[in-house]
């Protein structure tokens, strides 16, 4: 992709937390999940789960809507609020039209419900399990982007930003006021400092860390 820079997970504990205050549904879910594999934690109660420090490798949320005291949706709502960025699988016996819409408006990946099929529950977990494992090396690319944009000097900047709207060095020179050749070897600072092989590819990374042509730093 760019050089030198990682765009796969590194050797992270892959997790899904079972939430249910059923005693025996986490127990055959944890079962059945452990027999695939999967490493996973059980959750007698939203707050539980909430309770527990933020886990920061692979996994996914398996949840229960209605439980005592703070229910599925409201857990879910909380872990938005915080940033939680888990992709969560629902599983209920006593779901109903309106929760499953609010849930899948929310950003769940699945609402199941019980009992449910084991082949479903696999399915469902090992697409959250994927997922995740994409969004954690997406965010390791763009904050690597991010740190390279920061280690460039001011000037390098403002020539990049020029460079991603597809201006020659002429133009660059004439936009910022500089020499022809000054523009050139700001070019080649930054394309060393950001390790890029073309323009196209200097677009692509700024376009992944949220900077598109046309927009400005502050100096």
């Amino acid at each position: 992709m760019f050089s030198g820079l990682a765009t796969g997970v590194h050797a992270v504990t892959e997790t899904v937390f079972i939430i249910d205050n059923d005693h025996s549904v986490r127990r055959s879910l944890s079962r059945l999940l452990r027999s695939e594999g999967i490493r996973n934690e059980c959750f007698e109660s939203a707050q539980a789960y909430e309770d527990r420090d933020l886990h920061n490798g692979v996994g996914c949320v398996l949840l229960d809507i209605n439980m005592p005291g703070m229910s599925g949706i409201e857990l879910q709502a909380r872990l938005l609020e915080r940033g939680h960025n888990l992709p969560v699988v629902f599983l209920t016996g006593h779901g109903d039209v309106s929760s499953s819409v609010t849930a899948l408006k929310r950003g769940a990946l699945d609402y199941l419900t019980k009992p449910v099929d084991e082949a479903d529950l696999l399915r469902a977990v090992r697409h959250a399990l994927k997922l995740h494992r994409r969004v954690l090396a997406d965010a390791r690319v763009r904050n690597a982007i991010r740190a390279r944009i920061d280690a460039l000097t001011p000037r390098e900047r403002e020539v990049m930003l020029q460079l991603i709207t597809g201006m020659p060095n002429k133009l660059v020179a004439d936009r910022l006021q500089i020499a022809t050749k000054t523009a050139k070897v700001h070019r080649a600072h930054v394309m060393q400092k950001m390790g890029m092989r073309s323009v196209a590819e200097l677009v692509h990374a700024c376009h992944l860390a949220g900077i598109e042509p046309g927009a400005e730093f502050d100096r």
